[in-house]
């Protein structure tokens, strides 16, 4: 168990004063606003963003040798009553296990079924989230040598009480083959641990297979847990990047993401082990389901392409020839039209339009292996040649970049403890300006201070944002990582957005980031910061214009590191437009201690609060909390001339 460091002394009640300087000039170069990863790690698609509520539905997960295990399923009933193991028996090819089951009871004779039947129950991913009246889809593949009579339920975490059920019958000819039924049930009540239940009181063996309950209320219709996909869109995100990077390797090539085995029929998709993180996916979240999320949520897709690399394995640029084919083909899938080979299995998924994907990711940090830039070179190549528009990130650093070795961008990941990510403000300061930008696709703070999420943490991550916005000339974008965490399987901490299967709450890095969602199209403005004997502040600002009104703010955001409570005197000088003296907020980021964190309990502990900013002016002394995020939005009065 991690030790946390003493609590901060607590501040002065006497506020040092400084001057906060702004604008000079306006930069014509606009920021990119932190957006958001989705890796699979903590359970975040899988029993998270993704809202199929049945874990392990194909029974693949105990892989290809059968008799396998079939957890989380378990047994209803003893073995006087009834024998469950897999086979391989299904009627999908690329993921030919079955379970089956033998029923030794029935419902008259010396060996009588107990009176709820006999059969198998799965628990979800940690209990399945029943909401009353909602609908919830449910589909399986039934075979049988006889007559079939199957309930199947929706019941309480014991499998005492029902919450909606449905009843399959039908002679031993309708399902002497593969059958596939699909139905709706609607729950009489709610219940956050709740099960799903496969049971019958009729003798016989019954195959099943691709047991799927997903709710009918997903977000945008395409399958996504709606309160966990809100909270992302609520973020405005302008790229998805996907689909993570120890995941997209894998411990071992044969584990990696394999999109081509993640694309069609879900029923037909074989899954695989996730071992970079140690559990099963169904890959019912997959290329298909990444590159609809980015379309829903407005967002760019960012595909991080496996490499020829995993974790403990590389493949020599030598044989590099069929992974690089597979690739290109992978984006003939999202950008090819309907008439192309992979274009039209994106079609006939119901996408005929292309997706729109402007950025490959080629592998995830792995610069230093030995074949990489080899490797490298030849994705690079292939893709251009086929797609000369698409943004290639390399993971190699700037310095490795030149007519010889080209990228469009260069990936950075940024890992650190709060006071080395708040020293980190200015880590781009010194960059050449020419050349590719850099893509910040990880960045966290860690170590003793970040806690499960603490303000301390959100503090630090929001200085070196206000770095990024301030270097935005010279980097593209930057994302938190990781963004998901289900809290019953915590493989990495922090996170921005913790859930179970029935709630959900923001850390404080998650509202750090609402700070900077309007700084996609922003006008970015210099800032002089005058402070005496105090270097735990740095501030920035932006002009922006609200899509809802189309009114324009001068954003003023001050980082307060500090444990002192600072006065500012604000100079606004330079801009076209005064500032109106009415209309305008403040919003703060803090709490009372700097390792506070949210919780299922406080899910609001440290969270954003506003309050209006009277008489606002060009000039005016304004108040900042110790370890806190501030920022001023200061309405501007109407000008003919657009600032955005």
């Amino acid at each position: 168990m991690r030790r946390r460091p003493p609590p901060p002394p607590p501040a002065s009640h006497a506020p040092s004063k400084s001057r906060l300087l702004l604008p000079h000039s306006a930069s014509p170069t606009p920021p990119h606003p932190p957006a958001d990863p989705t890796p699979e790690i903590n359970h975040a698609g899988a029993g998270g963003l993704w809202a199929e509520l049945v874990s392990n539905r194909g029974f693949e997960a105990g892989g290809p040798n059968t008799p396998s295990n079939i957890d989380p399923w378990f047994i209803i009933g003893n073995e006087s009553s009834i024998i469950v193991g897999t086979d391989r028996t299904s009627c999908f090819e690329r993921n030919p296990v079955a379970l089956r089951m033998e029923v030794l009871c029935g419902s008259k004779g010396t060996n009588v079924c107990p009176s709820g039947g006999v059969g198998v129950y799965n628990p979800g991913y940690w209990g399945m989230n029943i909401e009353r009246r909602k609908g919830y889809k449910v589909s399986l593949h039934i075979r049988s040598s006889d007559a079939v009579s199957l309930t199947i339920s929706l019941t309480s975490s014991d499998g005492l009480h029902k919450l909606a059920s449905r009843t399959i019958t039908g002679g031993k000819k309708q399902f002497a083959n593969w059958t596939k039924i699909q139905f709706r049930l609607y729950s009489s009540q709610n219940n956050t641990n709740s099960r799903l239940q496969i049971t019958t009181t009729k003798t016989g063996v019954v195959w099943l297979d691709q047991v799927s309950v997903m709710p009918s209320d997903t977000y945008m219709g395409h399958g996504f847990r709606k309160d966990l996909a809100s909270m992302l869109a609520n973020l405005k995100p302008q790229f998805l990047k996907f689909p993570g990077g120890n995941y997209a390797m894998g411990n071992y090539l044969r584990n990696a993401f394999h999109w081509g085995e993640t694309v069609g029929p879900w029923e037909e998709r074989p899954g695989h082990v996730n071992d970079a993180w140690g559990y099963w996916t169904d890959d019912g979240l997959g290329f298909f389901e990444f590159l609809q999320l980015a379309e829903d949520l407005g967002a760019s897709p960012v595909w991080v392409v496996n490499d020829g690399a995993s974790i403990n394995e590389e493949v020599p640029t030598a044989i590099i020839a069929s992974l690089v084919k597979d690739v290109v083909d992978g984006i003939e899938f999202a950008r090819g039209g309907a008439n192309t080979t992979w274009g039209s299995v994106r079609a006939a998924m119901g996408h005929p339009q292309p997706f729109k994907l402007d950025y490959v990711s080629i592998g995830n940090q792995e610069c230093w292996m030995l074949y990489y830039r080899g490797n490298y070179q030849k994705f690079y190549s292939a893709i251009k040649a086929a797609y000369p528009d698409i943004n290639i990130i390399s993971s190699c650093d700037k310095s490795t970049i030149s007519a010889s070795n080209p990228a469009d961008l260069y990936d950075v990941h940024v890992y650190a403890s709060s006071a080395n990510m708040f020293s980190r403000t200015s880590m781009f300061d010194n960059t050449p300006r020419s050349g590719p930008k850099a893509i910040v696709s990880e960045y966290a703070v860690t170590g003793n201070d970040a806690g499960k999420g603490t303000l301390v943490a959100a503090l630090a991550e929001a200085a070196f944002l206000v770095g990024l916005e301030k270097n935005s000339d010279v980097v593209e974008m930057a994302s938190c990582a990781p963004l998901f965490v289900n809290d019953n399987d915590r493989r990495w901490s922090p996170d921005a957005i913790v859930f179970n299967s029935w709630q959900h709450y923001g850390c404080p890095n998650y509202w750090m980031l609402h700070f900077f969602k309007d700084s996609s199209g922003a006008t970015f403005h210099p800032t002089a910061m005058q402070v005496s004997n105090y270097d735990q502040m740095v501030a920035s600002a932006i002009t922006w214009q609200s899509p809802k009104d189309k009114s324009t703010y001068l954003k003023i955001k001050v980082v307060n590191f500090g444990s002192k409570a600072m006065d500012l005197n604000i100079t606004v000088t330079g801009l076209e437009s005064g500032i109106k003296s009415s209309g305008s907020k403040k919003t703060v980021l803090t709490s009372a201690a700097a390792l506070d964190e949210n919780s299922f309990e406080q899910p609001e502990k440290v969270a954003p609060v506003s309050s209006p900013v009277a008489d606002a002016k060009q000039q005016m002394g304004v108040s900042v909390s110790p370890y806190s995020l501030t920022s001023f939005d200061l309405l501007l009065e109407p000008s003919k001339h657009s600032i955005i």
